[in-house]
């Protein structure tokens, strides 16, 4: 069946919230793309006089077409190289999503989509449609085929699972500048102790190279542990630039709403390092370096204003 203008239009208005839900349920930008993509195929194919609420019905077919993707995706993770992180948005990208209350801004995290992949596909759609878009739970049921008794079970079982108990601490972008600066400086330095300073006591660092560099296959845990390991990854030798496409330039961002460390080799996105920043210090440090999911980062790169490099040649 042929689309007129106003249905295509109509669905264009959706995309930018149809990409903020994706993305939170699959943690992948290409993901997501692909996944609105593929409602934007079966809206074509509908029969439009039959679609009472065209949001309601557009969240529903996504929302199904997610649910089997992250069928897929955890089947393919298990045979994943390394560890898995999901992909880093810069700040500014409409795939965020609404960011007006605390819950918004949390439920984009790197912190907080990592810790999602622990629960399971209709808890991750209750949620995220819950605490970041404020659907009822009525309306989560019927996308769901659930009863509203049913979501409400499933969206305190998965606060439950989420809950950290630690404040995240706020940053504005200047504020992300300093505390980039200050973890470069100290990581720089070849000073254990001023790292350990800036870590909460239990701090993780995690890295994802999509199995295209040396990896560690867990996280590292402890202020101190993380410390002397950052100190070495972070020590410049000609092994890592190879890694990175030569003498990279180092930027200070924010991504997924929390302060990063960005390295490019020229108008390439190569190294995104994202930092979950609580009143305990930082309490998880992301290092994504897999090309494939550093590519919408790229293309955003590019046409953004991102300052001053901290570092011109590392």
């Amino acid at each position: 069946m042929q689309v007129d203008t106003r249905e295509v239009v109509l669905f264009e208005k959706s995309r930018p919230r149809l990409e903020a839900i994706a993305y939170r349920l699959l943690g992948s930008a290409a993901d997501a793309e692909d996944a609105v993509q593929d409602t934007y195929l079966r809206w074509q194919a509908a029969d439009h006089e039959r679609v009472e609420t065209p949001e309601a019905w557009l969240t529903k077919v996504l929302t199904n077409i997610c649910l089997n993707r992250l069928t897929s995706a955890r089947a393919k993770r298990e045979t994943y190289v390394g560890q898995w992180l999901p992909e880093p948005v810069l700040a500014g990208d409409r795939m965020l999503g609404p960011s007006e209350t605390i819950e918004q801004r949390e439920s984009v995290s790197i912190a907080m989509l990592t810790l999602m992949e622990r629960l399971s596909a209709n808890e991750r759609v209750v949620y995220v449609l819950r605490e970041a878009f404020g659907y009822a739970h009525g309306e989560i049921a019927e996308i769901l085929d659930l009863t509203e008794a049913n979501c409400q079970q499933i969206y305190r079982r998965a606060k439950q699972h989420l809950a950290t108990g630690r404040t995240r601490v706020e940053v504005d972008a200047a504020g992300a500048r300093k505390i980039v600066e200050e973890f470069l400086a100290a990581a720089l330095s070849g000073n254990t102790d001023s790292l350990v300073k800036m870590l909460a006591d239990d701090a993780i660092s995690a890295g994802d190279t999509g199995g295209m560099f040396v990896t560690l296959p867990k996280p590292v845990t402890g202020a101190l542990k993380v410390a002397r390991f950052l100190r070495t990854l972070f020590t410049p030798d000609e092994a890592k630039r190879e890694m990175v496409g030569g003498s990279p330039s180092v930027f200070a961002g924010v991504t997924n709403g929390v302060p990063a460390l960005v390295m490019t080799d020229g108008d390439r996105v190569a190294i995104v390092v994202s930092f979950e920043v609580t009143t305990e210090g930082i309490t998880a440090i992301h290092s994504q370096a897999n090309p494939a999911k550093l590519e919408r980062a790229t293309r955003a790169w590019a046409t953004s204003d991102h300052g001053e490099p901290l570092v011109e040649s590392w």
